[in-house]
């Protein structure tokens, strides 16, 4: 069973915007909020050269890298043809508004992955 670690609420994300979550290993989360409200996590490292994602506008269920304008898929993670590349999706979960992300993927997913560039 998983453990659930509360980071924010939905309202404190930004509509078509992102959160950045700080871990003590590894290049932080980020937490991105689509139109819907619908709310995703990836690393926050495009996999093209490592651009800040929480920095890159949201559309749709994508964000765009502020550095090269790569089209990143919010659901896995993956850049949009024709280029290639992923980073790593987190699990979330949504509860009375309330976002939370699982324990063990914040503490062993892409621990190795250096911060974004900038």
């Amino acid at each position: 069973m998983s453990e659930w670690i509360p980071i924010c609420r939905v309202q404190d994300i930004p509509v078509l915007g992102a959160r950045r979550v700080a871990r003590a290993e590894g290049a932080a989360v980020a937490l991105f909020r689509a139109a819907d409200d619908h709310v995703f996590a990836l690393l926050d490292r495009c996999p093209h050269k490592g651009g800040p994602l929480s920095q890159g506008i949201v559309f749709g269920h994508s964000v765009a890298c502020p550095l090269h304008n790569w089209t990143i898929g919010l659901a896995d993670g993956c850049a949009r043809a024709p280029d290639e590349g992923c980073t790593t999706p987190f699990q979330v979960r949504v509860e009375a508004g309330e976002v939370a992300l699982d324990a063990a993927e914040l503490h062993t997913l892409a621990i190795d992955e250096p911060a974004a560039a900038t």
